[in-house]
């Protein structure tokens, strides 16, 4: 299959008539027309309604195309390494929504404000389908909590680990974790995810039966209503930042429970030192609790 139809069924696509792609790609109408034909005879399949006009791509074409940008794209990126262009291209990054506080914004920030050509373009789902995805090409990499069954192909390195905490509102009376979790209202943290998983896992082993007042989905509204003095709750370090001044903090679990968050991606790439890079920059910006990536020696 040559690039340069691809390029061309593009150019189609996206101009409405081989008449105005043949000005886009600098061929004649004719020779576009030509490269459609050898296209569909190599694919064995017709590709455009040509009961319309102009011709439309039908469903073999629209699935044909999806391939194209995925190819194009992999050829872009691959020559850009080749010519040692390493901190130029665009990363499509999925992530959960626990993940996104704090970090994964700025570390967009401060990579786009370093590398002026590095683009990354942030998409925010669940992790099944975060990962569905990075398996079938549609995005370079995702961000997402330790997970089990990693599909052949792929891999999940971590990037922090971070300790669970207890906090309470500012004026709570100097208790440690298993009281304050008995004694007040408790805020769940109640979603399909690993880290409301993990916490309900250690509440049931330390045996503490809590008195719930409110079941909330994302930890930044979980924070804001202990900081109003809603009751007491469990998240992640990192949720707290900017509002330690305003809550008591005592360590979850005995031994102490930690999390991990880390990057899921393919073994093998065109945009590895792409994603190694955001890699290192989402650990530097964990800070004491950032997870340095693993070098081949």
């Amino acid at each position: 299959m040559d690039t340069r139809q691809l390029k061309t069924l593009v150019a189609v696509s996206e101009q409405g008539t081989f008449a105005r792609a043949a000005e886009i790609v600098h061929l004649t109408p004719s020779a576009v027309s030509q490269q459609m034909q050898a296209l569909e005879q190599e694919m064995g399949v017709s590709l455009f309604n040509r009961d319309t006009r102009p011709p439309t791509l039908n469903a073999h074409g629209l699935q044909l195309l999806e391939t194209a940008h995925s190819v194009l794209r992999t050829v872009e990126e691959t020559r850009s390494a080749l010519h040692g262009e390493r901190k130029s291209g665009t990363l499509s990054i999925g992530s959960v929504r626990t993940s996104t506080i704090g970090l994964l914004p700025k570390a967009i920030v401060s990579l786009r404000s370093t590398y002026p050509d590095f683009r990354i373009n942030l998409r925010v789902g669940l992790s099944s389908s975060m990962i569905s995805d990075v398996q079938a090409g549609r995005l370079d990499m995702a961000i997402v909590a330790e997970h089990l069954g990693i599909p052949q192909g792929m891999v999940w390195r971590p990037f922090i680990r971070e300790p669970l905490i207890v906090i309470a509102p500012l004026g709570t009376p100097d208790m440690d974790a298993r009281e304050i979790l008995e004694t007040l209202p408790f805020v769940r943290f109640r979603a399909n995810v690993p880290l409301a998983h993990l916490i309900d896992l250690e509440l049931s082993k330390m045996g503490v039966v809590t008195t719930d007042t409110a079941e909330i989905d994302t930890i930044s509204a979980i924070v804001e209503c202990v900081v109003a003095g809603l009751g007491a709750t469990v998240v992640p370090h990192i949720a707290v930042q900017g509002h330690n001044e305003n809550l008591l903090i005592r360590p979850f679990g005995d031994p102490q429970v930690y999390r991990q968050i880390g990057v899921v991606q393919r073994m093998t790439s065109a945009k590895m030192d792409l994603m190694n890079l955001f890699h290192d920059e989402l650990a530097s910006l964990a800070g004491e609790f950032g997870v340095p990536r693993e070098t081949s020696t």
